[in-house]
């Protein structure tokens, strides 16, 4: 093993220590909790953080010994890690392995208490409270959905969910034991899973705020907005809601090219209820007082939903076409699917990318450990802003047009000279060739007029010959 064969490691999975520090062993325990309560990662020992350099360690075997003890005793439970050595330029060098766990949250303990740490870029951080409690949930093997709620069943009214299953398997929810096959109760104590699915939907958290911008930025809701809306009840409803939101303040235009009529929505509404179902389901709904936004502007359309990536990384450090599928919510993800509102592939991601597949510009991703968001460009925003922007660049090479015309025609020509090369210039510009028939057709003048314009233009140097009997004006 090479030195430069861990540099090209993700920075968010490796840290470079210059020693074993140990008078102050958080320093680089911590790392060991945040590697093993997320995708794992590496500590590469004797190595300088800031270029890289192979500085070495003194004592390799005491270093080694004192590791282990040191993990074994500060990190609980105890992870799975491996050492390994190497050299590098006569230097000794230490790796220390840190596997993904599957007891979470692995915590260093000292002597004021236990704390839990994850990775945050490339820096080991507390973990905070909801993190924290998803960590306690992937250890119990359970997910937040799976848990049960202070209601009954009877208490609560499934209608909207019942149509929905109707309208698409042709089966309803007629019995309890239905509920409990489905998960949404255990006997009759409704799981957070049907809580979310219920029509009173009275989880606090559960919650889509949808908001029309003016303009590119956000404001004071009330003089900056043209409209907003708080959606509440079923995560079915919320859905519904949203998407129709979207939908309301989105436009369809279209373009004729040869014979065909072409569509140009601003945002595909497909891969927008993606995004909304992706926020739904995947969302951390232990974040309390957080809420899904979907924010429209003028240019672009953001929808945020409250936890980063389940396992700890960064979605915008990721290959897109790699992302494993993670469910946050195991439940409700197993529902959408039964409703053909998703699918298990995991290929949410990429078949929204695919969605611009035909624009310049594509929708992005960016995530903390906090908040996931996704970002639609405005396709017929876009769209126009290129116009006006071409709209300009012609002006400006008309503009310049007519001053080399007034410069190169002689001085005594007729008016109506200069407004037929004009009119010429506007219909075929630098880059369309055209002949006398085309001058005939479009100033509806006889052919030896087309002709002596053209040997005007000639004798100007406004126009060159590429073909024979075809022009084009000279830039």
């Amino acid at each position: 093993m090479k030195l430069k064969d861990y540099e090209n490691a993700e920075t968010t999975n490796i840290d470079f220590k210059e020693k074993v520090e140990l008078n102050k062993p958080k320093s680089w325990l911590k790392s060991v909790s945040a590697f093993a309560n997320s995708t794992g990662g590496l500590l590469l020992f004797g190595v300088r953080d800031s270029d890289h350099f192979p500085v070495g360690l003194d004592d390799i075997l005491k270093d080694s010994e004192k590791i282990t003890e040191l993990i074994n005793s500060k990190i609980v439970p105890i992870p799975r890690y491996e050492l390994n050595t190497f050299c590098e330029n006569e230097r000794d060098l230490l790796v220390v392995k840190v596997g993904d766990g599957p007891k979470t949250p692995y915590y260093y303990k000292s002597d004021g208490g236990k704390e839990a740490f994850i990775r945050s870029g490339n820096q080991s951080i507390p973990a905070p409270k909801h993190i924290l409690d998803n960590l306690i949930l992937k250890g119990q093997n359970t997910t937040f959905d799976e848990l049960s709620s202070k209601y009954c069943i009877s208490d609560m009214s499934f209608t909207l969910l019942n149509a929905t299953l109707k309208e698409e398997t042709g089966k309803s929810l007629e019995q309890k034991k239905d509920y409990v096959s489905l998960e949404l109760s255990t006997n009759d104590t409704l799981t957070n899973a049907g809580l979310l699915l219920s029509d009173q939907g009275l989880l606090p958290q559960s919650r889509i705020f949808c908001t029309r911008w003016n303009g590119l930025k956000k404001g004071n809701v009330k003089g900056d907005a043209i409209d907003d809306k708080e959606y509440s009840g079923s995560i079915l409803s919320l859905l519904q809601n949203s998407e129709l939101f979207v939908k309301n303040y989105s436009k369809l235009s279209w373009k004729i090219e040869g014979m065909k009529r072409i569509e140009v929505e601003d945002y595909p509404l497909r891969a927008v209820r993606e995004a909304i179902v992706n926020a739904i389901i995947h969302r951390d709904y232990q974040i309390l007082g957080s809420e899904i936004h979907i924010d429209m502007f003028d240019d672009r359309l953001e929808i945020v939903s409250p936890g980063g990536m389940i396992d700890g990384s960064c979605v915008q450090d990721l290959d897109i076409s790699q992302i494993s599928s993670i469910r946050r919510n195991r439940i409700i993800s197993d529902i959408f699917n039964r409703l053909n509102l998703m699918e298990r592939r995991g290929s949410g991601l990429v078949r929204i990318l695919d969605s611009y597949q035909d624009f310049g510009k594509k929708p992005s991703f960016y995530s903390t450990s906090s908040f996931f968001k996704v970002t639609f460009p405005n396709k017929g925003y876009m769209k126009e802003t290129a116009d006006q922007m071409n709209s300009k660049e012609s002006e400006w090479e008309h503009n310049l047009f007519i001053i080399q015309l007034h410069k190169k025609l002689p001085k005594n020509m007729r008016l109506k000279t200069y407004d037929q090369v004009e009119s010429l210039f506007l219909k075929f510009r630098y880059n369309q060739i055209f002949g006398r028939e085309d001058i005939v057709d479009l100033l509806n003048v006889q052919k030896s007029r087309a002709g002596d314009l053209l040997s005007v233009l000639l004798k100007c140097e406004l126009i060159e010959q590429v073909d024979f009997a075809k022009y084009k004006f000279k830039q």
